[in-house]
Parts: structure tokens; C-alpha cells; sequence
């Protein structure tokens, strides 16, 4: 299915694009979250009719994210987590976790926006994870995982 993009996509192209993606990845994801629409002749015109309006919206995306990608650079944040002698968690530390920890400093970030490329963290210690508020902001985390006092 072709699809004209609405919005800049990782790994597929940018705003105004016209790409061939598979039918159910139209179906199911880029259209359902607007971030494209089926590529038709009235939606090509439209889309150009309104391409200024969705490059603006796109540039204050972005940089609503560079600000939020500039608080979370090089920013520790401290996690408390019940463990064993061993140093091993009970449980584990995930992008949830992450995530609401940010949001209680006032920083505003999804947990899908956190990235752990070796998964949820299961021991003490110090550890970096990425943010990416945006396809092109992307920003370092310092974790630190510590025992649980009670």
C-alpha cells in the first residue's frame, strides 16, 4: 500500500514521503496514529494544500523535544529496588520505571521513549540508557540502582 507520511517515521522517510509499506503496517499502526494516510490524489493535494501548517507542527515537535532532550542529558537519576546480598534484584528496574521517575522531576517522557538495548536492569550498580523524545533527539541517562533500605 502506498501512504504519504504526515510526520517524519524512523527507518521509513519524512514529511510529505510517498513509501510503500505493507498493508497491515498501514492499517494497523501509521494510519491509526496519523502518522500517514493512503496515498490517493485527493490526499496528495490535500497534503499539499496543508504542508505548511504540518511542517510547522513537525518543527515545534521537534523542538519541544530538544528541550526535553536538553534536561535529560548527562542527568543521574537514583533508583531504590529491594535486593539481595548478592547485589541481584528482586524484580527489576524497566523503562516504566525509568519513565515515572523522570515524570516526578517534571521532565514529561513515555516509557517507550526509553531505551534499554540490553533490557530491564537486574543488578545494583550504575548504568546508561538512551532517551529519544523524538526520531532525532537523542539523549544519555545516567541509572543508579541501589539497595533498598527499610
Amino acid at each position: 500500500m502506498q501512504v504519504i507520511l504526515l510526520e517524519k517515521v524512523a527507518n521509513l522517510g519524512n514529511l510529505g514521503d510517498v513509501v510503500r509499506v505493507k498493508d497491515g503496517y498501514a492499517r494497523n499502526f501509521l494510519i491509526p496514529t496519523r502518522q500517514a494516510r493512503r496515498a490517493t490524489d485527493a490526499a496528495i493535494k490535500e497534503f499539499a494544500d496543508r504542508r505548511a501548517e504540518l511542517e510547522r507542527a513537525a518543527a515545534e515537535k521537534l523542538a519541544a523535544a530538544q528541550a526535553v532532550g536538553a534536561q535529560i542529558e548527562g542527568r543521574t537519576v537514583r533508583i531504590a529496588q529491594k535486593a539481595g546480598v548478592d547485589g541481584r534484584l528482586f524484580g527489576s528496574v524497566t523503562n516504566h520505571d525509568i519513565a515515572e521517575v523522570l515524570g516526578k522531576q517534571g521532565i514529561a517522557v513515555s516509557k517507550s521513549q526509553v531505551r534499554m538495548p540490553n533490557g530491564p536492569l537486574k543488578t545494583v550498580g550504575e548504568y546508561t540508557v538512551t532517551v529519544a523524545p523524538h526520531t532525532d533527539v537523542v539523549s544519555t541517562l545516567n541509572v543508579q540502582v541501589v539497595a533498598q533500605v527499610d
